[in-house]
């Protein structure tokens, strides 16, 4: 089922989420749906919060080629950023109306630490893209989205413009 995604301003985007504490078969349904949103929508990555359940989860897929799927599931994920710093090129996101990209700045490396659907531990390091995406989802999970990197003219222009958008679509 095609769940709705929450869209920029709206302010449960900034809910810092909850950890989880079972997997349960609406749990395992909820990711099924989630996975299902995320590719219909053209996304690389999707977080319950997006999609207005606040608990620490997120799917991922950051194979480019759409007929072969890598999705991963992480509950309750931990990161540890290191390495140098990256340019994340023409960042978006399924919640960031209009279609903005921005340049934003991340780690290249990042240790996971995160549980998956049958409840086992997943430790490991990912890095370039998926490093990017998984810190882009996780920042999600604690109320902060891609825009909140970005310099503060740079926000200033592009709130104006969902503003905007917003009256032309009331």
């Amino acid at each position: 089922m095609l769940l709705d995604i929450l869209v920029y301003p709206d302010p449960r985007l900034k809910t810092v989420c909850e950890p989880i504490k079972e997997v349960t078969p609406e749990l395992r349904q909820l990711v099924k749906d989630m996975f299902e949103t995320m590719y219909d929508a053209s996304g690389v990555g999707l977080a319950a919060p997006q999609i207005g359940q606040f608990i620490r989860m997120l799917v991922m897929d950051p194979q480019s080629n759409k007929e072969v799927k890598a999705p991963r599931v992480l509950i309750n994920p931990e990161l540890e950023l290191y390495g140098e710093d990256i340019k994340s090129k023409a960042e978006g996101c399924l919640s960031v109306p209009l279609q903005y990209r921005a340049d934003v700045i991340r780690k290249n490396h990042v240790h996971l630490k995160a549980r998956d659907l049958d409840w086992n531990m997943i430790e490991e390091d990912l890095e370039g893209y998926p490093a990017i995406i998984v810190q882009h989802e996780f920042d999600h999970l604690n109320g902060i989205l891609f825009i909140d990197h970005i310099m503060s003219v740079k926000r200033a222009l592009f709130d104006g413009k969902v503003r905007r958008w917003q009256k032309r679509h009331q």
